[in-house]
């Protein structure tokens, strides 16, 4: 029952509802994106139950008063709580966006740190399996190579593939006869590192001088080289070339039988040291099968005690006519 506050208040035509707890404001039935036109019809019912509207006959005496809104007031408070309550269920039950769940800070240490080994390992790898230094151990390549020199091979320059596994895309012909070089075969005038013949846990490091097919021959007068009966030009050596019992070498035609029974491979090469009074090589009697060969130098560095690096003194000039032009 309502009471006036004060006689003034009475006067004044306006009286205070009765004492009641007003409804509560929930965030989750009361949303803030009210539409305007709803807003504009609300008429304060979020704190009271109760809207102004125009005083009867009987009220007019005191002027105002206030009443239940009826059809102005918004629906959902019609509703029972327990039905907007199965609602909201429903709707969090079809509508909630999972999160995923965030990772544990250690579990993404520990995969950020096995990531990176792994990297570091297969960089580690293929660049083990493309290069390779060596330390230069006597002074058979004087003066190309200095003892106690460093030079850094390249293990793909003589890389062979078959492209015999490809004969069954269309367009593509066979006929491959057995792997080939992808950027070169081994030439004269390369400076190789090769498993010693004579003692495959040593390493040696010579330059080639005559391939699969060469005939070379050594002048016991003044000591030249001559590859197929042309001279070779070779402002790389020192001393003169001397040789032995035997001072001509043929050298097999690649793939033959003979190339098999002379040095156990395909392909057998020709080797001296250009300090050629003071080199073990091809001119005792063996040849380089071409499994043997390591690779091929590429860059020197460390020379005389500084740190300076260079391009590896490799002449692949061919025959001494060439050589000249």
């Amino acid at each position: 029952m309502a009471e006036f506050d004060d006689n003034e208040g009475a006067g004044s035509g306006w009286m205070r509802r009765d004492e009641e707890t007003p409804r509560s404001f929930d965030p989750l039935f009361d949303p803030w994106d009210e539409r305007e036109d709803e807003l504009s019809s609300r008429a304060h019912d979020d704190l009271f139950d109760f809207a102004p509207v125009e005083a009867t006959e009987e009220e007019a005496e005191w002027g105002w008063a206030y009443r239940p809104a009826g059809d102005g007031y918004p629906d959902r408070h019609r509703v029972p709580y327990e039905e907007r309550l199965t609602e909201l269920q429903r709707r969090l039950r079809t509508d909630t966006i999972v999160l995923p769940r965030p990772e544990r800070r250690w579990a993404v240490t520990a995969r950020e740190l096995a990531e990176t080994l792994l990297l570091a390992l297969l960089i580690f790898f293929a660049v083990r399996a493309s290069f390779q230094n060596f330390k230069v151990e006597g002074a058979s390549m004087e003066p190309s190579l200095e003892n106690g020199e460093y030079v850094i091979v390249n293990k793909l320059s003589y890389a062979q593939l078959d492209s015999g596994f490809l004969d069954w895309l269309p367009f593509v012909g066979g006929g491959s006869d057995g792997p080939e070089y992808l950027w070169g075969s081994p030439d004269r005038g390369d400076v190789i590192v090769f498993a010693a013949p004579t003692s495959t846990s040593r390493d040696f490091i010579k330059r080639i001088i005559g391939v699969p097919g060469d005939e070379v021959l050594i002048n016991e007068t003044n000591g030249e080289v001559s590859i197929n009966t042309v001279v070779l030009f070779e402002p790389y050596i020192q001393g003169t070339t001397a040789c032995g019992s035997a001072c001509r070498f043929d050298i097999p035609l690649a793939g033959s039988q003979e190339s098999f029974d002379t040095c156990g491979s395909s392909e057998c090469y020709f080797v001296m040291g250009d300090n050629r009074q003071n080199s073990s090589d091809s001119r005792q009697g063996w040849l380089v099968p071409r499994e043997n060969i390591i690779g091929k130098t590429l860059i020197t560095y460390w020379n005389d005690g500084g740190p300076e690096i260079s391009l590896a003194p490799n002449h692949s000039v061919g025959e001494a006519e060439e050589a000249r032009d």
